[in-house]
């Protein structure tokens, strides 16, 4: 099966990804699927109440480990009720197979978590699959990076016996799934700039030259939202895991305000002609995206 079409499977899907980039990579595989996606996240995130109601309705549930407080590891069970009844509307759930997140490449060892939500839904007689991807990023701090997302074969009841033990069923779920996630997850030590190279290959922007002076125009326009955003996420996140996602969420929450704000200046100097602000905006915006310029390195 194609990726395109991976993209428009139909529930109820498990997908089984590894996690280098904190909530970034929640948001691009909610954006990639056609299929609503509900992720798990790490449950010291749903610290009140009101943040639980926040994070739900942004499709997002709680997964608690030993080390964030064995008296809240009783959640988890109502955390996989909850996903048993998104399969069972024939949606989707993102789970991390790793339980934790490290800015980094490669795979680290498989937890049992995604083998339990897989048993309960099959015991419940639910036609579950799991879809085994790998995320890559070209980068963890700079702008403009390559995203890889590579998909396994899918994971059905029928690779198991499930008349044998649970234990030793989750051992050949991790199995496979390692196996296969190992395939998908590049293994890239240190940091190592060739292989890095090697394996995103060259940006796949146009370097036409008559983008140029538009591309420039609109890194020179956009470069104070984003040199803004960036200052303030180091001096909050400067050492964080979360420092790409942190700085991906302010600057898609604060674009509308930089573009209204920008426009709402040209109309005041210059009338109705301020209008034409926000076309440049977007035209050199679009042209900064075809042509290879950088804001940072």
């Amino acid at each position: 099966m194609d990726k395109q079409s991976m993209l428009k499977l139909k529930g109820p899907l498990l997908i089984a990804s590894n996690h280098p980039n904190s909530f970034l990579d929640a948001i691009i595989f909610d954006i990639l699927f056609d299929l609503p996606i509900t992720s798990l996240a790490r449950g010291d995130a749903f610290q009140s109440k009101q943040v639980f109601r926040i994070l739900r309705i942004l499709k997002m549930l709680p997964i608690y480990r030993i080390r964030e407080g064995a008296e809240n590891l009783h959640i988890n069970y109502q955390t996989f009720d909850a996903c048993i009844e998104i399969f069972k509307k024939n949606e989707g759930v993102l789970i991390f197979s790793e339980g934790l997140c490290v800015n980094e490449w490669r795979l680290r060892p498989l937890k049992k978590g995604t083998a339990r939500l897989a048993l309960k839904a099959w015991k419940e007689g639910i036609p579950l699959k799991v879809l085994p991807a790998g995320i890559n990023y070209s980068s963890f701090r700079r702008y403009g990076k390559l995203i890889h997302v590579r998909f396994g074969e899918l994971i059905g009841k029928e690779h198991f016996d499930l008349s044998l033990a649970e234990g030793n069923v989750y051992n050949q779920f991790n199995e496979l799934l390692q196996a296969q996630l190992q395939q998908l997850v590049y293994e890239i030590p240190g940091g190592n700039y060739n292989l890095l190279q090697e394996k995103f290959g060259k940006s796949p922007r146009t370097t036409k030259r008559v983008l140029a002076p538009l591309a420039l125009m609109g890194a020179l326009l956009h470069a104070p939202l984003y040199v803004l955003a960036k200052l303030i996420t180091q001096l909050f996140f400067s050492k964080s895991i979360h420092f790409d996602a942190v700085i991906f969420a302010l600057l898609f929450l604060s674009y509308p305000v930089y573009l209204l704000s920008i426009t709402l200046l040209a109309c005041s100097i210059w009338g109705g002609w301020g209008l034409l602000c926000l076309l440049l905006l977007f035209l050199t915006a679009a042209c900064y995206v075809k042509y290879d310029i950088r804001l940072d390195k």
